[in-house]
């Protein structure tokens, strides 16, 4: 699984590093972005979907099969 962020809808709310900084850092305009290339570690698959579902912006994007 990897997380995106779609960067023409992230307003830098903040939820998705707020709630998964493992995942997720935020630029110097306070726009998310994922880190380690959005692989999401095993185990941290529930933390991912609470970020994306979290987002008011529906920014945060879910890759299931990322291989």
């Amino acid at each position: 699984m990897k997380v995106r962020i779609d960067r023409d809808c992230c307003e830098g709310h903040g939820r998705c590093h707020a709630l998964a900084p493992e995942l997720f850092d935020l630029d110097e305009f306070g726009n998310a972005m994922a880190v380690a290339d959005g692989i999401v570690p095993p185990g941290m698959e529930g933390t991912a979907r609470l970020a994306a579902a979290n987002c008011p912006e529906y920014a945060v994007r879910i890759v299931e099969n990322a291989g």
